[in-house]
């Protein structure tokens, strides 16, 4: 059994290896005093330790860590040293982990590009001029160079898929309301964003998220908690039925279309049933839907901060963009957009009804320069938002299916892609077992990053 100290020494050592080449890991703390908190760990008893026992993490920086800065990403709370413990983040520590520092994100997580003007840009793991995706860009990446075997992550627009993907591990989007989130300003309308756990492994994936979940006296929409690492044993990849949806209408760069049906090709090859089908709804629905609902919500969350004028000149345009646009909207022009939403969740039952699971692309582009601040087009189509390049993760997001992303292997550039594979809402466990089933079908595990 390897010991709360060699998981310490062993993190430690992959920082120094790899941190200022890729810059996943901010606010680490004293070596030194983690050292002290992993000795102390090895003296608990068997019987009183929990599942993630002595693990040092680092926490997303969009997350409270008692004793760490919770930035966002953001110069307004730039060196904002808090002393209390998100809901998830004091059930991981409950759980035995040893919080380590924080994982680098996006200004309070808007894009899916790892950069911010407090703490630079998150280099990808596998070419560090590149992309790590977003927002959960330092924790995918710091899974990936082995500075931590879990991590935690959030998404809203697939920022626990496109980074796991472009960094060939496994990121989870939990059915909405399986993990809490934090019982601030509304808890009734907004249910675009989720907490969830990233790991190298599926199994990893489901302990950490049977750690993350369950419900909270104090949230409306709450779920309960399962052993998910047991349930998952009953699912499996064979004999599944799998409706692939294409690039549904969408563009793409070259390439990630063709691993994506190599991928598929994979599954049928592991027995599963795949099916493509045409497009189940109209994507420049989901889209007005999802811009709308977003913005409104991120306009509720951040707005504060746009009313005062000093800190409205800190924000960065997509933020300011979002403000304006969620500002200006009629409660009916809202509701409309939820009935999209609504009507999109009912056809998507529907597919359930035929279907295990479906299946995407992660993301419509590879990596691109570091330096980027968004791509602008993608095969020759021009990118109307800061956003729409991802619009492929809106289908799964808008109406709070879980999601698991699958590694599919690496392009020319030797960059990794994904697939998302898409559940009906409570299926965790199920995906959770398909997706091991294809950690152990194919060699993606074995290719780690120099």
């Amino acid at each position: 059994m390897t010991t709360a100290v060699e998981k310490m020494q062993s993190a430690l050592d992959a920082i120094e290896r790899h941190n200022s080449r890729v810059n996943a890991v901010i606010s680490l703390a004293d070596p030194d005093d983690l050292m002290k908190h992993a000795e102390a760990a090895d003296q608990v008893p068997t019987e009183q330790r929990g599942p993630l026992h002595g693990e040092p993490i680092a926490i997303k920086d969009l997350a409270k860590a008692a004793g760490f800065e919770a930035s966002m990403g953001s110069p307004i709370f730039k060196n904002n040293l808090v002393q209390t413990d998100d809901i998830m983040v004091a059930r991981m520590r409950a759980a035995g982990a040893i919080i380590i520092g924080k994982t680098n994100t996006p200004e309070f997580g808007l894009g899916s590009h790892t950069f911010n003007p407090v703490h630079g840009a998150t280099g990808n793991a596998y070419d560090a001029t590149r992309s790590a995706g977003g927002s959960s860009g330092g924790a995918a990446v710091a899974l990936a160079t082995g500075m931590m075997r879990y991590a935690d992550g959030s998404d809203m627009m697939g920022s626990l898929r496109n980074p796991a993907g472009w960094n060939n591990v496994y990121g989870m989007r939990p059915t909405w309301g399986l993990v809490p989130s934090e019982p601030l300003g509304d808890s009734f309308l907004h249910q675009l964003a989720t907490n969830g756990p990233m790991a190298r492994c599926p199994k990893d994936l489901a302990t950490l998220l049977s750690v993350q979940s369950g419900q909270d006296a104090r949230q409306p929409h709450g779920l309960p908690s399962a052993d998910f690492a047991k349930d998952m044993e009953v699912h499996a990849l064979k004999g599944a039925k799998i409706a692939w949806l294409g690039d549904w209408g969408l563009p793409f760069d070259d390439g990630i279309m063709d691993i994506s049906e190599r991928a598929v090709e994979d599954l049928r090859a592991l027995g599963v049933d795949v099916t493509a089908i045409n497009a189940p709804f109209s994507m420049d629905a989901l889209w007005e839907s999802w811009i709308t609902l977003r913005s409104w919500m991120v306009a509720s969350g951040v707005g504060v901060f746009y009313d005062d004028p000093e800190k409205r000149d800190l924000l960065k345009p997509a933020a300011i963009w979002e403000i304006e646009r969620g500002f200006a909207m009629t409660a009916r022009e809202v509701h409309q957009q939820s009935v999209v939403r609504s009507m999109w969740f009912k056809k998507a039952a529907q597919l359930f009804e035929t279907y295990d699971a479906l299946l995407m692309p992660s993301a419509q582009v590879w990596p691109f320069p570091v330096d980027w601040v968004h791509p602008t087009e993608i095969a020759g189509v021009q990118m109307d938002t800061y956003h729409r390049w991802m619009q492929v993760v809106i289908p799964a997001g808008l109406i709070g299916l879980p999601v698991v992303n699958l590694p599919i292997g690496f392009g020319a550039a030797g960059l990794s892609a994904g697939l998302q594979v898409i559940g009906g809402r409570g299926q965790d466990a199920k995906l959770l077992g398909m997706a091991n089933d294809w950690y152990h079908g194919t060699p993606w595990k074995d290719h780690a990053p120099a």
